[in-house]
């Protein structure tokens, strides 16, 4: 007999096959666009807003409400995909991605649709953006957490490390940083372009608590997103992920990060998916 826990669960898988399949025939019909690290971090999303962020749709300008920054603003279709599932907006405007006048841009704009909290675009703003609002949260004596969704390739950002600094400083335990650890950025391994080294060492050199875990597995994410809320400091999470995750020829492959599928590629990534439900 399956507990609760296994159903719950199955479901948040289920919803993340289907926003995997949101992200496919969003950006097959645009032509244009960032698959790799949208599909590498679905999982994540389905859990942060079917789970763990206190949210709602019908109040998405709620004072009460977590916030979520995506820094890394190009993996908006994952984004996008994950708030209409979530009902803040109807599904049908997805087909509108990266049109003209569409309110579907290429980076997320805050003032566009319900639900997205900050405009983002230049890599490395994000974290800062989310250290004042995580500031302002502790200044008006809020209750509710802030969390900031960063690249690994973005780390290569001074920018990142000044607001990680200021992060310490003000003792912001209203902020967390979920570091999207891929490895892979778009014209190459991370490894190659600039060697992050041990990240986790240089978060805890700025007094941060940092944990780890799978990107993919449901299960680990729920336990450690709870963990984090319960930590009366900064928090970096490192999310191991997969670039193109669920797509098999998409995985790991560079030339993904900001490309498109093709008719061919789109049939071809929904059969997988299907499949996989």
């Amino acid at each position: 007999m399956s507990s609760n826990t296994d159903i719950n669960i199955k479901k948040l898988q289920s919803t993340a096959n289907i926003i995997r399949q949101d992200i496919i025939r969003m950006l097959a019909k645009a032509g244009s666009g960032h698959a790799g690290g949208s599909l590498g971090m679905t999982d994540i999303l389905t859990v942060l807003y079917f789970k763990i962020l206190k949210h709602t749709a019908e109040q998405p300008n709620n004072r009460y409400r977590d916030r979520l920054v995506l820094s890394n603003g190009h993996i908006c279709p994952v984004l996008y995909a994950t708030l209409a599932r979530a009902g803040y907006f109807p599904l049908v405007k997805l087909k509108s991605l990266r049109q003209i006048n569409s309110d579907l841009q290429g980076h997320p704009h805050k003032s566009s649709l319900p639900g997205i909290e900050t405009s983002s675009g230049p890599l490395g703003q994000g974290i800062s953006q989310a250290v004042g609002m995580a500031l302002a949260a502790n200044m008006n004596k809020q209750k509710h957490h802030i969390f900031c969704i960063t690249s690994d390739g973005e780390h290569d950002e001074g920018q990142v490390w000044e607001a990680i600094m200021t992060a310490h400083k003000y003792k912001l335990d209203n902020l967390i940083n979920i570091i999207d650890y891929n490895g892979i950025q778009i014209d190459g391994l991370t490894k190659d372009i600039m060697p992050l080294n041990s990240l986790r060492q240089k978060y805890e050199a700025f007094h941060w608590q940092v944990l780890e875990m799978n990107g993919h597995n449901i299960k680990e994410i729920i336990k450690t997103l709870e963990k984090a809320k319960n930590i009366k400091k900064p928090v970096a999470i490192i999310a191991h992920t997969i670039l193109g995750k669920g797509v098999s020829f998409m995985e790991n492959q560079y030339a993904w990060h900001g490309k498109a599928p093709n008719e061919e590629e789109k049939t071809k990534a929904l059969k997988e998916l299907e499949d996989a439900k």
